[in-house]
């Protein structure tokens, strides 16, 4: 299962972990992507898009 969000398309990001002692470790930074129908389709949807949708729904 990808961490991806369907519409967006933003996936995971690389960062570094920083140690006490200022070892840098490589981490993944993951989206907050949630299950969601959009139009009778079950979508993986990012926060960010999922507030987006919110807002067009409300404005009709």
């Amino acid at each position: 299962m990808s961490r991806a969000c369907d519409i967006c398309q933003r996936g995971t990001q690389s960062s570094v972990s920083r140690s006490h002692s200022n070892i840098a470790t490589k981490r993944s930074k993951y989206l907050n992507v949630q299950k969601q129908v959009v139009d009778g389709k079950k979508l993986k949807i990012c926060s960010n898009c999922q507030k987006t949708l919110t807002k067009k729904q409300a404005k009709t």
